[in-house]
């Protein structure tokens, strides 16, 4: 097994590189990122009181053992 993972560390030490790393779709993953926050706030503002009421709910469950 560690025969496996040295072969591995060094296949990975090895490998040609790009001369340039690649930046990649920058503007999309802000766009995601953005997004995804907005909709958990959307979510939080719609849904707090539920969300409230279940959390207490998990932990009462948990010390009440």
């Amino acid at each position: 097994m560690s025969l496996l993972l040295t072969r591995l560390f060094v296949a990975l030490l090895l490998k040609p590189r790009p001369a340039r790393m690649e930046r990649g779709d920058v503007p999309g993953w802000v766009l995601i990122t953005v997004m995804t926050a907005g909709l958990v706030v959307a979510l939080w503002a719609v849904a707090d009181q539920q969300l409230r009421q279940i959390f207490e709910k998990a932990l009462n469950s948990v010390t009440n053992k």
